[in-house]
């Protein structure tokens, strides 16, 4: 018979991209064919945003990447000053990095362990990482208790996850997480399907509680409030970890700035890690040049990296990281543009 304690023994350990030093091999993979030498000119690319004084970086998140141990190359990009803002799916942001803020972890597992025997001892698996649901509850109620303390009124995501970002650092625990960075350093992060997300069991908890006046999350004021980060900047870049809401939201500010009769340049850089592909018309593998003809990318400076994000993405950041470009650049402080 399993118990709990024994499957949740070994945590996940978050790779450390400045312990790393892999810019000598990602300048080797330029003399190499396929993804090798994509990820070659990818990294290039994404140095050249961080070259780039006029260019604000938007990191993009979708997919289990922080309860995959990726949350560390996150937050090194954001204390050096490698990103300007995130858009974000609600799992990596709530469920995965404010979870571990705080001070649950998430643990090794195995992809074939009996789910009935999972769900009986409350545990819940990402392919091969478990959670411990009773844990995850305590965030779900983390999330209602600072609703609660909250005017009741509409919230961009950006507006309830720097709350979020205020709670940890308020709490003192000084746990290492992207959210309570963010909040710091002064980067939005933006989650437009924010309740699809253990925050959506907390906001269903305090609008029930408090069903005549209460928190809501306005996902229009997400695209509005991004948007005019966009017309905010001369350029922009996007790095974008997996596809879906999170790519496509970050797309369409360069068309919704149109729209309000604002002149902005499509984004200039664009680099995109996935392991979908184009063939099913699927948002997550269309490739870069696709979101060129709707006016959102530009063709020069884009990379289609195919390649799965536990691989990729640290050894891209670790190329970018070392080289050092970081250490000449400004942070934009975007949270300013909403006081």
């Amino acid at each position: 018979m399993w118990n709990k304690k024994d499957l949740l023994k070994e945590p996940i350990k978050h790779i450390d991209i400045k312990a790393h030093d892999l810019s000598p091999y990602v300048d080797s993979l330029a003399g190499l064919a396929f993804q090798a030498r994509n990820l070659n000119r990818g990294a290039r690319i994404y140095e050249q945003m961080i070259q780039d004084p006029d260019c604000a970086i938007i990191l993009c998140l979708a997919g289990s990447l922080i309860s995959a141990g990726l949350k560390q190359v996150v937050v090194d990009l954001l204390e050096h000053n490698m990103v300007d803002a995130i858009v974000a799916t609600g799992a990596n942001i709530v469920d995965q990095d404010f979870f571990e803020g705080l001070g649950f972890k998430h643990y090794i597992g195995d992809p074939r362990m009996d789910d009935n025997t999972l769900r009986e001892l409350a545990i819940d698996r990402i392919y091969d990482t478990y959670i411990n649901e009773d844990e995850l509850r305590i965030c779900d109620d983390t999330v209602r208790r600072i609703a609660d303390e909250l005017d009741a009124r509409p919230y961009s995501s950006r507006e309830f996850i720097q709350e979020m970002g205020r709670y940890l650092d308020e709490s003192g625990k000084n746990i290492s997480s992207l959210v309570h960075s963010a909040y710091r350093k002064g980067v939005p992060i933006f989650c437009p399907a924010f309740s699809d997300s253990s925050a959506g069991f907390g906001l269903v908890m305090h609008q029930t509680k408090h069903k005549e006046s209460h928190v809501s999350i306005d996902s229009a004021a997400d695209f509005r409030e991004l948007t005019e980060l966009k017309v905010a900047t001369a350029q922009s870049g996007l790095l974008m970890i997996g596809g879906g809401v999170p790519k496509n939201f970050a797309q369409d500010v360069v068309v919704a700035a149109e729209l309000l009769g604002k002149e902005v340049p499509m984004h200039k850089y664009a680099v995109q890690i996935t392991v979908a592909d184009e063939r099913d018309g699927g948002l997550s593998g269309s490739t870069l040049r696709e979101a060129s003809s709707w006016g959102k990318v530009d063709t020069a400076l884009e990379q289609m990296i195919y390649a799965e994000a536990t691989l990729a993405f640290p050894m891209l950041a670790s190329y970018v990281y070392h080289r050092g470009a970081w250490r000449e650049r400004a942070p934009h402080q975007f949270a300013t543009l909403y006081k």
